[in-house]
């Protein structure tokens, strides 16, 4: 489907659909990336991160569940069956199906990360039509430690212990043909209010009107029950028919539940439910953790694969 500004909202599609042949490239990929989708772990390590093999949490993740990027069929064994095909493949610790555009990760290692510019108005951002990806969440979420994680480097991005730091569309080039976007973050109660306002007004233009961008990477703190903020910020960007994927933060950190504390994954499942009425189908969502760079390669090949059928439609 069309949004104005001819920017794709890529949403999962109704089933069934008709049985697809495996993809001897998309079999390919690392094995530790993908897992069935039957059976989705949640806090998963990248693969070449985790020194040791260690037991995950897994949850099952209901067929109706997935997001389904354009040009994939998913098959049922029955039309009241919730298994998929047996070739399905879904990135790990996360709900998203991989599809053709992933096809042998084209794209999707960071070789050159160099910062562009920097704008306060949509109009002044580059003009090159790079797709572009924007990183955004509430102050102090870890967007730009997750900046620095995707590109392997510790200062891309400055990172600071002072909530608020971003104040500007910052345009980061990736590899010479795309673009990461680190906006301000949200929800920043010191900062001054007309400049909070200010904040919130060019990055809602920019979502708006921002022909090249492909989609908003959402970021939520997975380590602490859902913020009404947070929910506020979603249930705006599905309103408003902006792409999104959700990028569960610090998933590396584990409440004891005789504190009360709730698991990452129970939080992540929480959140969903609370802004399922604002969508047509569920957002794919993605977890992290920027201290075990959990997520980083999941991130990086759900961006080459939305950024691949972009550029092609």
């Amino acid at each position: 489907m069309l949004l104005h500004h001819h920017r794709l909202h890529v949403l999962p599609r109704l089933l069934p659909f008709p049985t697809p042949s495996p993809s001897p490239s998309l079999l390919s990929l690392p094995t530790k990336t993908l897992t069935t989708t039957t059976s989705v772990a949640t806090t998963s390590p990248s693969p070449s991160h985790a020194p040791e093999e260690e037991e995950e949490p897994r949850v099952q993740i209901p067929l109706h569940n997935l997001f389904v990027p354009p040009d994939v069929d998913l098959a049922v064994s029955s039309p009241s069956s919730e298994a998929p095909a047996a070739g399905a493949r879904v990135l790990r610790g996360s709900n998203i199906v991989l599809g053709p555009h992933a096809r042998g990760g084209g794209g999707a290692q960071v070789s050159a990360a160099d910062f562009a510019k920097s704008s306060t108005r949509t109009e002044d951002c580059p003009a090159d039509g790079l797709p572009e990806f924007a990183l955004v969440g509430r102050s102090n979420v870890g967007k730009s430690s997750l900046l620095n994680s995707l590109v392997r480097r510790k200062k891309l991005a400055l990172t600071s212990k002072k909530p608020g730091k971003t104040q500007c569309i910052n345009h980061f080039r990736i590899n010479d043909s795309w673009y990461l976007v680190d906006l301000p973050g949200y929800g920043y109660a010191s900062a001054p209010h007309e400049l909070r306002t200010n904040w919130d007004q060019f990055t809602k233009d920019y979502f708006l009107n921002r022909q090249t961008l492909v989609s908003v990477f959402l970021l939520i703190d997975a380590s602490i029950p859902a913020k009404k903020i947070d929910l506020e910020y979603a249930s705006w960007l599905g309103q408003n028919q902006i792409p999104m994927t959700l990028i569960f933060t610090k998933c590396d950190k584990r409440k004891k539940r005789k504190h009360g504390g709730k698991r990452p994954e129970e939080n992540v499942d929480d959140f969903q439910n609370l802004i399922r009425e604002f969508f047509q189908s569920t957002p794919p969502w993605i977890m992290t953790s920027s201290v075990t760079n959990q997520g980083r390669d999941e991130i990086l090949l759900h961006m080459a694969q939305l950024r691949n059928y972009w550029l092609k439609h």
